[in-house]
């Protein structure tokens, strides 16, 4: 692939570039590189592994370029290797710059020149939804043309499992499920007359020159444009502080003015419940990378998202919506304050591993003699199955393979019952370390899926204690 990235190179400007460098991707299955010939000239590379999605990015792309959108050029492509160059706009995000900003200051606060360029960002994205609306084709859409109700209802379930059953948050799941249809209903009211960003947020928006320019679109499709206001000013990392949320909120406001009449008591009053779908679907991203990718940075978020949802509650929920307040409320009074008599760091550190029985039982590296070890060969087998035989336990069609098997769940429900009152115990007594094993035949499937499924129940249920995580096969 970075063979093909270099000729594209050599097609756009005649001569293959000195070097080319990786590019930090962040929570993306696209592969991005720096593509250089001497001090002046660059572009960036691209790799993506969903055809589909790659046609939408580029054909938007050519889209917004061409009714004047601040966007990268895209200056060759190879669709059918799933490869393209493009415009370079630099390192620093809008969310790099909050940072920077915040450092440089030494607090938390919303220097006056960050707020100022989300005011430009806001004055843009009308232009996107309004005009794009009118020029884009629909039709490249990915994975749906509108933000309808199989739409948002992908996302209430990428937050139902990926959150709340990751994080062993308690719900009732048909009275949940009524909350959603009553959401749904809610949300679908606003209609779907504008182009949606779908991932408006801070870390998608590049500034370069000091000007606001933008990214990663591919999953644009019909929608209200409360959405992505809600994804930028609630977006938890960022964690915008609510008198400069509320009034960027307004100069949007102005600025959408200015290209469709807009009621502002009606927008104000639906916002609220795009707030909610946006937090939740950013959430089951938390959940999903967090927990079951074990990519730790992803949970810091979610002390953020979790007070957004407190001070949510505060104001009152736009409907009456009883499973999902308590939902919200048993997340806000988790993550917003430590857990009632738990330690912030209680020394505890649980290590986690899969091994294959063909090698023999894994040694003793932690200098306490050993711990539990789980034995999953009687589950059933992924290895069994052609189409899972290549794969290992942290690819998602093994994990739904293995979700989906009563004997699994019954087994898991065993060892977490053994394993949590454990780590209890240890934190009490003040142990440091605890060592849980899973074996299996070959050491890939079964193992590998089971050690990740208990390093994210103990990092949600125990946020005070460490947890590693070490693979023999993989």
């Amino acid at each position: 692939m970075k063979e093909r990235l270099s000729g594209l190179f050599e097609e756009r400007f005649g001569h293959r570039p000195d070097v080319i460098l990786d590019m930090a991707a962040d929570g993306s299955q696209r592969q991005y590189f720096r593509l250089m010939r001497g001090p002046d000239r660059t572009a960036v590379g691209a790799i993506g592994p969903d055809r589909e999605e790659n046609r939408a990015f580029l054909a938007f792309a050519k889209t917004f370029r061409g009714i004047g959108l601040p966007v990268p050029e895209i200056y060759a492509e190879d669709q059918d290797t799933g490869v393209w160059l493009e415009e370079d706009l630099g390192d620093t995000t809008l969310f790099g710059a909050l940072n920077a900003a915040r450092a440089a200051c030494g607090d938390d606060g919303f220097p006056a020149d960050i707020e100022s360029l989300y005011r430009r960002v806001l004055t843009i994205l009308p232009r996107f939804q309004v005009l794009g609306d009118q020029a884009i084709d629909y039709g490249l859409a990915y994975p749906r043309r509108a933000f309808d109700e199989q739409s948002i209802r992908w996302d209430l379930n990428y937050f139902k499992y990926h959150f709340l059953k990751l994080a062993q948050v308690p719900f009732n799941e048909q009275r949940l499920e009524d909350d959603f249809s009553r959401l749904v209903a809610h949300l679908l009211l606003a209609g779907a007359d504008t182009f949606l960003y779908r991932d408006f947020q801070s870390r998608n928006i590049m500034i370069r020159a000091g000007e606001p320019w933008f990214v990663d679109f591919q999953g644009g499709r019909k929608g209200a444009p409360h959405y992505d206001v809600a994804s930028l000013l609630y977006d938890a990392k960022a964690n915008v502080p609510p008198p400069v949320r509320a009034a960027l909120l307004e100069h949007y406001l102005d600025a959408l003015g200015a290209f469709v009449p807009v009621d502002r008591p009606l927008f104000r009053e639906r916002f609220t419940s795009f707030v909610l779908v946006r937090l939740m679907q950013a959430m089951g991203a938390y959940g999903y990378r967090g927990f079951f990718e074990r990519k730790r940075r992803f949970l810091e978020s979610v002390p953020n998202a979790a007070r957004n949802l407190d001070r949510l509650l505060a104001g009152g929920l736009p409907i009456a919506l009883p499973e999902l307040e308590r939902v919200f409320r048993h997340i806000a009074d988790r993550w917003t304050a430590p857990a009632p008599g738990a330690t912030p760091h209680s020394g505890l550190v649980v290590l986690i591993q899969s091994f294959s029985y063909r090698d023999g039982y894994p040694p003793d590296t932690e200098g306490h003699g050993g711990g539990f070890v789980f034995d999953c060969r009687g589950l059933p087998n992924p290895h069994r199955e052609p189409a899972l035989r290549d794969l290992t336990g942290e690819a998602p069609a093994v994990a739904d393979f293995l979700e989906r098997s009563a004997e699994v769940q019954e087994f898991w429900t065993n060892v977490s019952e053994v394993v949590g009152p454990h780590v209890e115990r240890y934190v009490e007594r003040g142990f440091t370390s605890l060592t849980v094993s899973f074996g299996c035949t070959g050491g890939r499937h079964r193992s590998v899926f089971l050690a990740a499924k208990l390093a994210a129940h103990l990092a949600a249920r125990y946020p005070h204690v460490g947890v590693r995580v070490r693979h023999g096969k993989l």
